[in-house]
């Protein structure tokens, strides 16, 4: 602004000087001519009484100095030039001042000479004979006058345009000095030009509108970072060429890419299915896909963005449905264990009451039937309430009241009925610890002691030992159920509290169980905000740690 502002006072300023300066010599040449008319005028009334009282005896001996006197006859002819001989003049009756002073009583005109550099101005008066006197003068035209006076114009114009160019430096300046110190951040308390004050007010209305538009992006922003960041969903929004516009670190974290993450979304993840999304979702369609990366299964969703019916990307949601599928697993594997858990016990009742039914069967084996039919219908019991038990503890369904259970005593009770049982292998049944106090269901405590000793005691050897630590710390409460059994393969550590999973389908049949013990287990201690550990080796043995935290008892 300050050069445009400067350009445009330098070069008004210039244009005026040359304006003033050609307006200047054009006022003073008009001005010498007018003067030379009038002198030429006097001169000629002069000679012209002069001529009329002595003649043309006057013109004896007659100096015109500067002015060229001519005096023509009536009929044109000339009589006497100052400057000519007048035998090698023509005629001037045509000419224009001689030809206007003999029909006007006077008569002037101007010649220029063929080159344009000088001209001629002449007067003519006409005596009262009809004869003509005429004075003429020889000037010089403006352009003669320009070309001599060109070296003192051109040093005043350089003086003007080096004055010009400091002055319109300064003005240039000065204009924009209070212009640049405007406060923008308060744009209407300035003082500076008035004519600047509507500008400043739209400025300072401008001003705030984008403040609050500001403000309300960034509150927006705050809000879309904060829910998407705590989104455990993945979350991607591309352009048409599948750059990366924005992500949540949860993309990041469930395609494994280390933060920040730029470029192209195709680079950070080649699997087929993620490609066939992307591809999908940029073409125009919604798509979805499973893929799977290691262990963990993810569910790709692709919508493309449309404007104005044209799409200009695509937002990419990646869902972790590895838990949900292993539920949806287990839960086949379930439905499949209970038909077939229940199936057995039922198929033996109905193969011994259709035998009884015939009448074929003798008092004696109508008893060992009714005695099969009867240890039937018991486990066929035994496995419903199991499945009641863990659906109850499942929906945290539980009716009981929780309240103060001491461990030590529970464990006492267990083991005096389990005494038999173990007594049948020889089997050792030791208590360690001290009275000891947590807050629970007392019946869920007690499935949860029971299972833990009657495994162990079925999967251990004969004369083995099972030992039952009771473990007071500050943190908490440590129930351990230690035995000398057949160990865990490691294979099968993980699984062993999964319903109905049986290491040794065989051996499990031959002990007897529902298989669904350490599944109680492990949802008696979700129930109690405990926390259950496992450390087995095979051939030696395997323990069994439950730690209620103290901090998180609920009364």
């Amino acid at each position: 602004m300050n050069k445009k502002i400067f350009r445009s006072s330098f070069l008004t300023a210039f244009l005026v000087l040359i304006t003033t300066i050609i307006l200047i010599l054009g006022i003073l040449f008009q001005f010498f001519e007018q003067q030379i008319q009038t002198e030429l005028e006097s001169e000629a009334n002069y000679l012209l009484q002069a001529v009329e009282k002595v003649g043309i005896d006057f013109f004896k001996g007659f100096d015109s100095h500067n002015n060229r006197v001519t005096f023509v006859r009536s009929d044109g002819k000339v009589i006497f030039d100052s400057e000519a001989d007048t035998n090698n003049l023509d005629n001037h009756a045509e000419r224009e001042e001689i030809k206007e002073a003999m029909e006007n009583g006077k008569g002037m005109s101007i010649r220029y000479s063929t080159t344009l550099t000088e001209k001629t101005v002449n007067y003519a008066v006409r005596l009262s004979d009809n004869s003509v006197l005429r004075i003429s003068r020889n000037q010089y035209t403006v352009v003669t006058i320009l070309i001599g006076m060109l070296q003192p114009v051109l040093i005043v114009i350089l003086i003007a345009l080096v004055l010009t160019l400091i002055l319109s430096s300064r003005v240039s300046k000065s204009i924009i000095e209070p212009i640049n110190k405007i406060d923008l951040t308060n744009p209407e308390n300035n003082d500076t030009y008035k004519e600047l004050s509507p500008l400043l007010k739209k400025i300072s209305e401008q001003k705030k509108t984008i403040e609050e538009q500001l403000t309300d992006a960034h509150k927006k922003q705050v809000e879309f970072n904060l829910i998407t960041e705590n989104m455990s969903e993945g979350f991607l929004v591309i352009d048409r060429d599948a750059n990366l516009l924005t992500y949540n670190s949860a993309a990041l974290r469930l395609l494994d890419i280390t933060p920040p993450a730029d470029g192209n979304v195709l680079v950070f993840c080649r699997t087929k299915e993620f490609r066939d999304v992307i591809s999908k979702g940029l073409f125009g369609v919604k798509a979805e896909s499973a893929m799977i990366r290691g262990e963990r299964i993810y569910s790709l969703i692709a919508n493309p963005v449309f404007e104005n019916e044209k799409v200009i990307g695509a937002v990419v949601i990646i869902l972790d449905i590895t838990e949900r599928e292993k539920r949806e697993t287990l839960r086949r594997e379930f439905t499949a264990n209970v038909s077939h858990e229940l199936k057995t016990p039922l198929t033996s009742i109905s193969g011994f009451a259709e035998l009884m039914k015939e009448g074929d069967v003798s008092e004696e084996t109508v008893v060992d039937f009714s005695e099969s039919i009867y240890n039937e219908a018991q486990r066929l019991i035994t496995l419903v309430n199991d499945i009641i038990e863990i659906s109850k503890l499942d929906g945290r369904k539980v009716n009981f009241k929780k309240e103060t259970v001491n461990l030590y005593e529970l464990a006492q009770e267990i083991i005096s009925r389990l005494k038999d049982q173990a007594a049948k292998k020889n089997i050792s049944l030791n208590l360690v610890g001290e009275n000891t106090e947590v807050i629970g269901v007392r019946k869920i405590l007690d499935d949860m002691l029971f299972n833990l000793c009657d495994n162990a005691i079925k999967y251990n050897k004969e004369n083995g030992t099972v030992d039952i630590i009771i473990n007071d710390t500050e943190t908490g409460v440590s129930v351990i159920v230690r035995d000398s059994g057949i160990g865990i393969p490691a294979e099968h550590q993980d699984r062993v509290f999964e319903r109905f999973y049986r290491v040794d389908k065989s051996h499990s049949k031959k002990v007897g169980g529902t298989g669904l013990g350490l599944a109680i287990v492990k949802h008696g201690a979700i129930y109690h905000n405990a926390k259950i550990s496992l450390e087995s080796t095979e051939g030696k043995g395997t323990t069994v740690t439950i730690h209620f935290d103290k901090s998180k008892e609920k009364k």
